[in-house]
């Protein structure tokens, strides 16, 4: 029997040592909505009860009954007959045993049929789904629709579909990309018109790369503002699949063979507009795209425990000059390396979901309040954690996808090459990791989203707070290596902030993220090791490991001068 949540010690520890219990008094009302639903639950133990239940529910289902389909998924796939998405029967199984586990409403609340739980919760969900098969993941993970209809839509919109949300009748698609308009939202040109009769909306455009445009219900970025050119100009809409809603084709892809991505063609579809005008990208998508980051870095933590897993497994029964594999230092030294990157990936990413979770919290309590109502300690929370947030969010997911890919090429290169042999795993997962850090915003990308708040220091009172943690002996050593790193930290903020020269600091925002990530998920690391003294020699290799690396960046980001940039572009010019 295979259980992904019960044979993985680190995501049960992850669970059993993040606190939510502010966020899920929050979310529960003080726990009154036990009084009206019956699952609901009446106080904190009960909840953990509830996510620890549910999350070895999905471990199973995805340990005995997804994971052994997902090669024949993905050698095969869904295909496209007569302008009709038809998903491989085994996805069709997926997603039904998922139905069938009540999990696909994970965080709408308890009135339209969902759990109401945290996306902490849910994202470890994501992370189990995703190990086992990591293109239904992208089925699975679209929930963030329904929440953005929760958060954003009208009271009767949200009656209309998130109860059929939350029974697996209605699945998503979030219609952003057009052939002319990939990460540049703002330049998006499908068009949204009224009709002054009827007040009706009509969309008629392009989209392109959208996962699971064969959905029934689409939120779609849409241009509403005649003569516009901008941001500005954009509303979100909702519609449903229909005749004139036009499946092209199926995107031929490298990895995530399990999914289709469409090209759409919108030939006066019908709409309706969900939220107000011209908030779609300020605010909706922004929202939507918050939660992406979150749920493609579980993706990415999936896949990549996926091929750790696999690794390790082949290099115990590889043998090689009368020995297994593992026991060549060249080999166990790529395992340990493999092992270190997933549980700090793992640490950051729970640690930015609690995150996420309080912002929401408190930005729904702030704005579901009088003025009168809020005190100043709820005001600062909100602005403190919406500030977390921004920065940890694409911190996390640069973070995460990268070291899937990391992860999953060393697990070719373990496999040898058999491992660049269609009939492995570690060759699927190579390729299934390649896309987390791409889609839903590049490294590169998230480098841009993070850079502000890393220059304003945002995350300094978490890490002085976690410094000031009670270290002893080794932990106490490894404390202060990390302090000493954060005072080059400083200095290289202060050298970049004194040029007053922004293209220069968008140069060096790579190193300046780099070392920002590598000390924040180090203060975390100690702060497990506390918890649990078996952690210790991970959180000092992960310091060992990440001091030079930081060393480096710091020596990069100090090392310029106004001639820096010129220098870069001649030796591309070379």
């Amino acid at each position: 029997m295979s259980n992904f949540f019960t044979d993985n010690p680190d995501l049960q520890f992850a669970l059993e040592n993040i606190d939510l219990e502010e966020v899920v008094t929050l979310r529960e009302r003080n726990y009154d909505f036990s009084k009206k639903f019956p699952h609901a639950p009446s106080n904190y133990e009960d909840a953990k009860d509830n996510f620890r239940r549910a999350l070895i529910e999905i471990g199973e289902v995805t340990g005995e009954r997804i994971e052994p389909r997902a090669r024949t998924v993905d050698e095969e796939g869904p295909v496209l007959k007569d302008g009709v998405v038809i998903y491989h029967p085994l996805t069709v199984d997926n997603m039904n045993d998922l139905t069938n586990a009540g999990v696909m409403g994970v965080m709408l609340p308890h009135k339209y049929g969902g759990l109401n739980f945290p996306n902490t919760v849910y994202t470890m969900m994501t992370e189990m789904v995703s190990r086992a098969d990591g293109s239904l993941q992208n089925l699975f993970g679209l929930q963030d629709i329904s929440e953005t209809i929760s958060e954003f839509g009208s009271d009767e919109q949200k009656k209309r579909y998130l109860p059929r949300f939350a029974t697996g009748e209605y699945d998503g698609a979030m219609d952003l990309t057009e052939p002319d308009s990939g990460s540049d939202l703002q330049s998006v040109r499908l068009k949204a018109t009224q009709d002054p009769k009827t007040g009706k909306w009509y969309l008629d455009g392009m989209k392109r790369f959208i996962t699971n445009g064969c959905a029934k219900i689409h939120l779609v970025l849409a241009r509403s503002e005649e003569g516009t050119t901008d941001g500005r100009g954009l509303s979100m809409f909702i519609c449903e699949s229909c005749p004139e809603l036009v499946v092209r084709r199926i995107e031929h892809k490298h990895g995530i063979h399990g999914v289709a991505t469409c090209e759409l063609q919108y030939n006066h579809v019908p709409a309706e507009l969900c939220g107000i005008r011209k908030r779609g990208l300020t605010k909706y998508v922004m929202s939507l795209m918050n939660g992406a980051r979150v749920a493609i870095s579980g993706q990415a933590l999936g896949i990549a425990q996926a091929a750790y897993v696999e690794a390790r497994k082949y290099a115990r029964e590889r043998e090689q000059f009368k020995s297994s594999i593992d026991k060549f230092p060249a080999v166990y030294d790529m395992l340990t390396r493999m092992k270190i990157k997933l549980i700090a990936a793992r640490t950051l990413l729970y640690e930015t979901t609690k995150m996420v979770d309080l912002r929401q919290c408190y930005t729904r309590l702030t704005e579901s309040s009088s003025p009168a109502d809020l005190s100043q300690e709820i005001r600062d929370k909100q602005k403190f954690y919406n500030k977390a947030a921004a920065v940890l969010t694409p911190m996390a997911k640069a973070y995460c996808t990268e070291i899937a890919n990391e992860v999953a090429y060393d697990g070719v290169q373990i496999h040898g090459g058999t491992g660049f042999m269609h009939d492995f795993n570690a060759e699927r997962f190579s390729r299934d990791a390649r896309i987390t850090n791409i889609y839903e915003g590049t490294t590169q990308l998230q480098i841009v989203a993070a850079i502000g708040g890393v220059m304003l220091r945002t995350l300094d009172t978490m890490m002085d707070d976690l410094s000031a943690l009670s270290y002893e002996g080794l932990l106490a050593r490894l404390n202060k290596r990390l302090g000493k790193m954060r005072e080059l930290l400083r200095k290289g903020v202060k050298f970049v902030h004194e040029k007053r020269d922004g293209e220069y600091q968008a140069l060096v925002a790579r190193h300046l993220v780099t070392m920002e990530t590598y000390i924040f998920v180090g203060h975390l690391m100690l702060k497990d090791a506390l918890k649990d003294s078996e952690r210790e020699p991970l959180a000092e290799q992960f310091v060992v490991n990440a001091v030079p690396e930081i060393e480096t960046a710091y020596k990069i980001v100090v090392s310029g001068d106004m001639t820096t940039i010129d220098k870069h572009k001649d030796i591309i010019d070379y």
